[in-house]
């Protein structure tokens, strides 16, 4: 009998949000083929190289889904906008290309770090946090998140993320949902 190959893209702003989501899945099980489409350094904002290749990324997944187990995780940080605000780019770019928006059954995942990844982090470390503040970055340290996130993956699959949790990352654990059936084995 051969096993299912599945693929998720991860698609991201930079290295740190990569490695995030990568120890997520791998956590949650996830032992399929991952794909990196990470802006690359110095070539443009992160939050434009996400939303430029979203399109793309989308219409890829939909060609595909039906015929091979594939997912689309992205990351986009809020910077000082809010969740709301960058979900609704995202669904604008499909938009002006008339293509439908994100459906429920779809496994695409969106996390929207408010302001940024750091702070995620930072919290699950144990910080107090803001999420208007700025963290400083983990440059050339991106494991460093490893414990962590493992812990909010399984927080996350069984709803028990503290109340006081950054709203962006409490939205990010909803998300999980989207991609679920991928992680079953």
């Amino acid at each position: 009998m051969s096993q299912r190959r599945v693929q998720i893209v991860i698609l991201c702003e930079d290295l740190q949000q990569f490695v995030f989501a990568r120890y997520f899945l791998k956590k949650r099980g996830f032992t399929g083929i991952i794909r990196a489409k990470i802006c690359p350094p110095g070539s443009q904002a992160g939050e434009q190289y996400v939303r430029t290749q979203y399109l793309a990324e989308v219409k890829a997944y939909r060609q595909n889904k039906n015929r091979v187990s594939i997912g689309l995780v992205v990351l986009i940080d809020a910077d000082t906008g809010t969740l709301e605000a960058r979900l609704n780019e995202l669904a604008s770019v499909l938009a002006e290309d008339a293509q439908k928006k994100r459906q429920s059954n779809e496994a695409i995942a969106i996390f929207v770090p408010k302001r940024n990844i750091e702070t995620w982090i930072r919290y699950l470390q144990g910080e107090t946090v803001n999420e208007e503040a700025v963290y400083a970055k983990f440059k050339n340290n991106e494991a460093v998140c490893k414990t962590v996130v493992e812990d909010l993956a399984d927080r996350c699959y069984s709803q028990s993320l503290p109340e006081d949790a950054p709203l962006s990352l409490q939205a990010a654990c909803g998300e999980l949902q989207r991609l679920l059936p991928l992680l079953q084995p």
